[in-house]
């Protein structure tokens, strides 16, 4: 999957397509016809489960709908399949999935988008709630299933029956998706190509910075 630029539509058309045919042509490869689309940056596009699109002349790139769409039928068939659950248990279930779809789109312009499906899944979990316990009040499900904890009045977070060295309770909570940090991408230099041996040392040095973010991510280390 790849994305080609350009300054106008007849440069695509009559000069790049032909260039990269050929380029796969000569590695056993063919642009797929279906998925082969030509657009202008304006009307925007989707890409891998995102949309880049300028707005005001500004470009930028957002989780797409249909790919926002997807991973919310996803959370809310886990809740469905799990009207038993306990509440740890659904916790445990749920936070992967949005802990990476949310790191995936971390990298651009998500924030909107990450607490509209927040509010979303709140809304699913509600009603998971509710059937889990008929019996109960909203406000004893709001003080036992949504308590106020870390800045939030509305944590969907669960009791482990554990306790810290200090006697504290250990909760298993939920992850939130507007709770992740937007983290933009290295941007690579317009004229760096990875086939051009000239440029060898420079992607090497790109890779290199990539996988210290990982390992700085990964221990909880603030980049400076």
């Amino acid at each position: 999957d790849f994305i080609i630029t350009g300054d106008s539509k007849e440069m695509l058309e009559d000069q790049v397509r032909p260039l990269v045919e050929q380029f796969l042509k000569e590695r056993g490869l063919s642009l797929s016809n279906d998925k082969t689309c030509l657009t202008h940056i304006n009307e925007g596009f989707d890409f891998l489960g995102q949309n880049l699109r300028k707005y005001g002349g500004k470009p930028l790139v957002k989780p797409s709908k249909k790919n926002t769409q997807a991973f919310l039928r996803k959370v809310r068939g886990i809740i469905e399949l799990n009207k038993s659950a306990s509440q740890a248990g659904l916790i445990g279930l749920l936070n992967p999935v949005i802990r990476g779809w949310a790191n995936y789109h971390r990298h651009g312009a998500a924030k909107e988008t990450f607490n509209r499906v927040d509010h979303e899944i709140w809304h699913a979990l509600w009603q998971w709630a509710k059937r889990r316990h008929p019996r109960k009040s909203h406000h004893w499900i709001k003080k036992h299933c949504f308590p106020d904890q870390r800045g939030r009045t509305w944590r969907f977070a669960a009791k482990t029956g554990e306790r810290t060295s200090e006697g504290q309770l250990i909760w298993k909570r939920l992850v939130y998706a507007g709770e992740t940090k937007i983290r933009r991408h290295i941007k690579i230099r317009k004229d760096a190509n990875p086939y051009d041996p000239q440029w060898k040392s420079y992607f090497q040095d790109l890779a290199f910075h990539r996988k210290l973010g990982l390992h700085r991510q990964a221990a909880g280390i603030q980049p400076s």
